[in-house]
């Protein structure tokens, strides 16, 4: 497909414009008026999954880990298609049994590991035309091995997954990772500071210049910034999806911890109270639903970032991540509770936390008309 492909000069150019349009007290039409940037909520074509094999982190746990995945994927294909990126298509139908697979695109592609959400491409549409961006993914800001897993979503394009009306951007050098954003489909942006602004990510910008070319790109009015929030052993640097999350225009679902004894209490009561002061573009102040603080996991003697939060909304359904746990019925009735055109499904994701991440963070969902 002969699509445009922004290069990293044209990204530095955009702060060079800057400068230049506010010395010279000019105006710009605002991109606001022609990007939309589609929540979670708008009707999909389609869900990403990139599947675990002997190569990734789960070598030694896919006996646990793959039956969660097949459970996720049997749940998406119920509502819409499922592209899945991995190493061996007949594996993975294998794995998968009796489904229906005209609902699934396999796409054999190299990968070091499987947390789609944030290799995955972000979509937005751009004045009427589907549109990718495809950010810079560097394993959560180099900590891990990323070389695969960054080249997936243009790996896709060029295996024809895409509809041919999308269009891909290349956004280097800016680093991104979709579970670090969070939008309400109207111009607002939730997310954290300590995530955007960590050590190699985009540290080399300002956070003047990170807001206003945020806004630029994805079409925003605002950004809600989460001073405080974090899960211990989270390697996210605090992504937002881990701690707070839109269910619709005007609700925020968010991890609440009330035990004085935990050591997240002072930073979650911190969150708490900058939600509560966040207030919606008409001055209203937003509905939010807290969700209990997950029990405490453990595997190999670390603390692991258990959390309600990393839900997945997609046609017809919100899947839940579910331990074990009392808590997970709880969290299923909040939830339906505002999900009430959605069925509430919980999926046991406690292999999922061995590798520090649950439901939304291993995948990635397609706006209707983005997939063939």
């Amino acid at each position: 497909m002969a699509h445009g492909i922004h290069g990293a000069g044209g990204f530095i150019q955009i702060f060079i414009e800057k400068e230049l349009l506010l010395q010279l007290n000019t105006t710009r039409k605002k991109m606001d008026n022609r990007i939309i940037f589609p929540p979670e909520w708008h009707p999909q074509s389609a869900v990403q999954l990139t599947w675990p094999h002997e190569g990734t982190d789960w070598f030694s746990i896919l006996d646990e880990v793959i039956p969660c995945y097949v459970a996720i994927a049997r749940e998406i294909i119920k509502q819409e298609k499922l592209v899945i990126v991995c190493s061996d298509e007949q594996a993975v139908r294998t794995q998968l049994g009796d489904v229906d697979y005209s609902q699934i695109i396999f796409c054999e592609i190299e990968t070091n590991d499987t947390w789609a959400r944030d290799h995955g491409g972000i979509s937005v549409i751009e004045d009427g035309i589907p549109t990718v961006y495809d950010f810079v993914f560097n394993g959560w800001g180099m900590k891990f091995p990323a070389n695969c897993d960054n080249l997936i979503t243009r790996r896709l394009f060029e295996a024809g997954v895409f509809s041919e009306e999308v269009m891909p951007l290349n956004m280097q050098p800016f680093v991104l990772e979709g579970g670090s954003i969070e939008t309400d489909g109207r111009g607002t942006l939730l997310t954290t500071v300590e995530c955007l602004a960590s050590v190699n990510r985009n540290e080399y910008l300002g956070k003047e210049q990170l807001e206003y070319h945020l806004k630029e790109i994805f079409g925003l009015k605002r950004i809600l910034w989460l001073h405080y929030g974090y899960l211990a052993g989270d390697d996210t640097d605090s992504h937002i999806d881990t701690l707070a999350r839109f269910c619709n225009e005007d609700t925020i679902a968010y991890v609440q911890c009330t035990n004085e004894d935990d050591e997240h209490f002072t930073e979650l009561q911190e969150m708490e109270k900058e939600l509560k002061a966040f207030i919606q573009e008409n001055g209203e102040p937003y509905k939010l639903l807290p969700l209990p603080m997950a029990d405490e996991v453990e595997w190999e003697g670390r603390r692991l970032p258990a959390t309600y939060a990393n839900f997945l909304i997609i046609n017809g359904a919100v899947l839940v991540p579910f331990y074990n746990s009392p808590k997970d019925e709880e969290v299923k009735a909040a939830l339906q509770s505002v999900f009430k055109d959605r069925e509430v499904i919980g999926i046991n994701c406690l292999p999922l936390i061995k590798q520090h991440g649950s439901l939304h963070c291993i995948t990635m969902q397609y706006p209707k008309g983005f997939i063939i």
